[in-house]
């Protein structure tokens, strides 16, 4: 498809004959149809954050994957604040005042916060399965009693929590997703193809930035000690083809730590942590003109 330019009409994803094998999906479509190839593909440099942010825009402050090691990250100045997801090791409740208790030092405007499949408590079909396995793979989460958990979320009292739901700021609309595919049954794992791809369906077009989890097919999701690609084709289809924002945050995936485009999209993976959940990867900046407010 031509880039740079919104696609016209409704456009229906269906899943994709690849869905299953991320890495064969990379090698089919970069070969048959240069699709990460140069000019449009390539990597992007971070923005140094002594940029002076250009008038009549907006800058965002991207995050991933702080597992609880927020101590020693140092914020730079922005508007808005994107997490997406995995600020905690297991979603306990005593980590996610934590995480909280951060955010209410950060000075940004607004604060935009999504799960990741760390965040067992925040997946509440996830919880009542691990309630009735005959072992315990997590047993500081399974001794919590429903009454600790079942409202999480309104713990996070310092920022805007999204789960297949948007907001609009400062005249960005934003939509979050935490859903990944299935990765040793953590939280808000599902299998590839149409059970992930209902779930991105449900992304309404229109949407400026797109926070998940987990990035899409092609885009910061290589993990090199197992040579594979890892992001979800479904999720690129959707993102390319149909929603096509002008930013799409995610983390998940440490070892992707950086930032890409397709000539349109810019794909942010903000994952603080490394492989080796050492949070030393620098929060990224990235500036976007304000919507013309008609």
């Amino acid at each position: 498809m031509a880039h740079g330019i919104p696609s016209q009409g409704k456009v229906t994803i269906t899943v994709d004959e690849y869905s299953s094998n991320p890495t064969q999906a990379f090698t089919h479509y970069n070969i048959n149809q240069s699709r990460f190839q140069p000019p449009h593909v390539h990597m992007v440099d971070p923005i140094p954050y002594d940029t002076p942010k250009p008038a009549g825009h907006t800058r965002f402050v991207c995050v991933s994957d702080t597992h609880s090691r927020t101590d020693g990250i140092q914020m730079p100045y922005g508007d808005i604040l994107l997490h997406t997801g995995d600020f905690t090791e297991l979603g306990l409740p005593s980590e996610v005042k934590k995480f909280n208790d951060w955010l209410g030092t950060l000075p940004y405007e607004y604060k935009i916060v999504i799960a990741g499949n760390h965040e067992l408590t925040f997946d509440k079909e996830f919880m009542a399965d691990l309630v009735k396995q005959d072992y315990y793979r997590f047993p500081s989460v399974s001794k919590l009693k429903p009454e600790d958990f079942d409202n999480v979320q309104t713990l996070l009292t310092n920022s805007i929590y999204l789960q297949d739901s948007e907001v609009t700021v400062k005249g960005f609309r934003i939509y979050g997703a935490p859903w990944t595919p299935w990765f040793n049954g953590w939280g808000f794992n599902l299998p590839r193809g149409q059970s992930l791809l209902d779930k991105w369906n449900l992304v309404p077009e229109g949407i400026d930035i797109l926070m998940t989890h987990g990035p899409p097919l092609g885009f910061r999701d290589w993990v090199p000690k197992e040579l594979q690609r890892v992001g979800c084709v479904e999720l690129l289809n959707t993102v390319q083809r149909r929603v096509r924002p002008k930013l799409h945050v995610f983390g998940g995936i440490h070892e992707g730590y950086g930032i890409m485009t397709d000539g349109y999209t810019t794909y942010v993976n903000a994952s603080t942590c490394t492989v080796s959940f050492q949070p030393i990867n620098p929060p990224i900046i990235f500036d976007l003109p304000n919507p013309q407010v008609s």
